[in-house]
């Protein structure tokens, strides 16, 4: 055995030897995390054996001869303490390796992996199989270990064997390189972290190999799309995004018939179904179905008769019931979300459904938080969940692999009850939506709001006043669609009285505080220092502010916060904080950095618009005229040169 590098803990770290091991199993499990050529793995369960064992073992689990592993074990065994109990001291499993890209070859890259928890050392033996069993590689044997030096201070070390011959294809025999500067490393900061993720590993309710297969094979055949996509929205994004989401919805259906012993593919129906895209990937793939949509979308001409589109408003009621679909989908359904179990359930006994959450919405009304210890995606992704379970659905959560921060979907694919007690499960979803009615018309009391509240709706009620909420009534009535003209929530419509007023409150109070020495120069400390005032919280520039206008914020994407980084010429947002921006900052230290990285302002893009501190600041603009890109007053003022942005359709 060969030590080949070794990291230091700075302190003794109280996670550990805990945290070593967390660390490990990520390695172990999700290799991908780290190594962006994998997939991921394919594993077997763990077995203790004894000494005695872990030649047979090996040699059952890789269908080989002990003289193929005579080496490994010298390898495996080196540095041990005959003392040491031998009773259950191996934990053994073999793990199958996943390249993202198929090369094309059947061979199998694969790891054994064993632990020895007494000594705190796991040891890989990577070996290649082909199609017949037959082992054409064993080499690049490699063992991390966590030791105590001078009984003080932890120590993770790196062994390998022979490294003078160690072998390299980038994918699944990574080089000894990158196993000392990426893996080990970051192995070091995960065994010293305590986080804990609040989801699922990616991918955890479908076999990961035919996801990475089946996902290559989409993607080029559906790449050609990013190259005519006629969207304003960005197409690699959304392209490979809906790809993904096909081909986790494809490896899903594909195991359902498999248990089930069907053969016909399954039908769905996308509901709020966007660009369309998913819709035409999944019929192109043998599935019947159609999508449907408030708002008809260009790209939807280019997908031929065989995709079936819809442009309707969709209303939760028994006019958009399934009884003949199979599956229906909410990907990225925003204000549909929460109706989406409930439609299903309603739909057929063996209706299923899969959504993927984005906006917060409750079934009336923009979702108002109840846990504060919960993240707020947590919370509604838990919320979404108890609305299944309230339907009646076994609900599953899975983590998708896709370019997006809201990537976490519920799947209801069977049922709590017996379809003889379809009754009862309707009674008691009746009563969970008309819960939810008292929640939302509670919360519209509090903040005086009065849109989006069925209450006040006149349709029929049941004998005590209360909604009727069964199918055979207009259920889903006072539940408020989108507008079929999508409208600019960015604040950037808001009238430009409204804005300069905020702007001006926020940048008074920030200019009353005092200003953070740490941000200035000596010189700039002067008699003659210009104000750059203090910082406030997010929350904190919200209370200064009156209720109107922050109902008013609350109806744009991101509220106050995308106000505030409109106005850039003024203020600072970063880590939730605001501040007022200093231009002379801007072109030293890290600013300089992060300035590189911008496009160079073109000559028309140049004191179009007055310098709102030489207009409002007290002691002016702190750059001369010829240096700031904003007008200094009408005389400095240009028109502008630049093209009219496109309109978003």
């Amino acid at each position: 055995m060969s030590k080949v590098f070794e990291v230091k803990f700075t302190d003794r770290c109280k996670v550990l030897p805990e945290g070593f091991w967390s660390a490990v199993e990520v390695w172990i499990k999700k290799p991908h995390v780290l190594n962006k050529r994998l997939c991921g793995v394919k594993e077997t369960e763990d077995k203790n054996v004894d000494t005695e064992e872990l030649e047979k073992h090996l040699c059952d689990l890789t269908c080989s001869g002990i003289q193929e592993w005579t080496e490994a074990l010298s390898f495996l065994q080196a540095g041990t303490d005959e003392d040491h109990e031998t009773a259950g001291r191996w934990c053994v499993a073999i793990r199958t390796i996943i390249p993202k890209v198929n090369t094309g070859g059947e061979n199998l890259y694969k790891d054994i992996v064993v632990k020895d928890i007494a000594r705190q050392a796991v040891t890989f033996l990577p070996f290649e199989q082909n199609a017949e069993g037959h082992i054409l590689r064993n080499t690049n044997f490699y063992q991390i270990q966590l030791h105590l030096e001078n009984t003080e201070e932890w120590v993770m070390s790196f062994n390998v064997q022979r490294p003078e011959e160690w072998y390299s294809d980038g994918v699944a025999y990574p080089k000894l390189t990158w196993l000392e500067r990426e893996l080990l490393p970051k192995l070091t900061r995960w065994a010293t972290e305590s986080k804990t993720s609040e989801f699922k590993s990616t991918l955890s309710l479908i076999p990961v190999d035919k996801y990475s297969l089946l996902y290559q094979k989409l993607k080029d055949k559906y790449k050609e799309m990013v190259k005519v996509w006629p969207e304003v929205t960005d197409p690699e994004k959304f392209v490979f995004e809906d790809v993904a989401i096909a081909t986790y919805l494809l490896v899903l259906w594909g195991e359902e018939r498999m248990q089930k012993g069907a053969t016909s593919k399954q039908s769905f129906v996308d509901l709020g179904c966007g660009n369309g895209l998913l819709v035409h990937i999944l019929t192109n793939e043998g599935h019947p179905g159609k999508g449907i949509d408030v708002r008809k979308r260009k790209i939807w001409d280019m997908y031929g008769p065989d995709t079936h589109l819809e442009e309707t408003a969709i209303t939760p009621s028994d006019s958009f019931l399934f009884p003949g679909t199979d599956w229906l989908i909410g990907n990225h359904s925003d204000e549909l979300t929460p109706w989406i179990p409930v439609i299903a359930a309603r739909s057929s006994y063996s209706c299923r459904y899969f959504v993927l959450p984005c906006c917060f919405f409750d079934f009336y009304v923009k979702y108002q938080r109840r846990h504060c210890k919960k993240t707020q995606y947590r919370e509604y992704i838990d919320f979404i969940s108890e609305v299944s379970t309230a339907c009646g659905f076994n609900t599953e959560e899975d983590c998708l692999r896709i370019p997006s921060t809201k990537r976490v979907c519920l799947i209801g694919s069977s049922r709590s009850y017996r379809e003889p007690d379809e009754a009862l499960a309707e009674n008691r979803r009746a009563c969970y939506i008309r819960g939810r009615q008292v929640c939302a018309a509670s919360t519209a009391t509090t903040n005086h709001i009065t849109h989006n509240i069925p209450n006040g709706c006149n349709h029929h009620r049941d004998g005590d006043g209360q909604e009727d909420l069964s199918p055979g009534s207009n259920w889903g009535s006072g539940f408020q669609p989108r507008e079929k003209v999508e409208s600019v929530r960015n604040c950037a419509a808001l009238p430009r009285d409204f804005i300069s007023a905020v702007v001006l409150r926020v940048a008074n109070a920030l200019l009353e505080l005092s200003g953070e020495e740490t941000e200035k120069t000596e010189e700039e400390r002067g008699a003659d220092a210009w104000n750059t005032g203090g910082s406030l919280s997010i929350r904190e520039v919200a209370e200064l502010l009156d209720q109107p206008t922050l109902q008013t914020l609350k109806k744009e994407c991101g509220g106050l916060q995308t106000l505030l980084k409109n106005n850039h010429q003024v203020f600072r947002v970063e880590s939730g904080r605001v501040r007022i921006r200093d231009w002379r900052v801007e072109v030293r230290g890290s600013d300089r950095r992060e300035e590189s990285k911008r496009k160079p302002l073109t000559a028309g893009a140049v004191k179009t618009r007055l310098c709102w501190f030489h207009t409002h600041h007290p002691q002016g603009c702190p750059l001369p005229s010829e240096d700031c890109a904003f007008a200094h007053g009408s005389r400095d003022l240009r028109p502008s040169t630049r093209p009219l942005k496109k309109l978003r359709n």
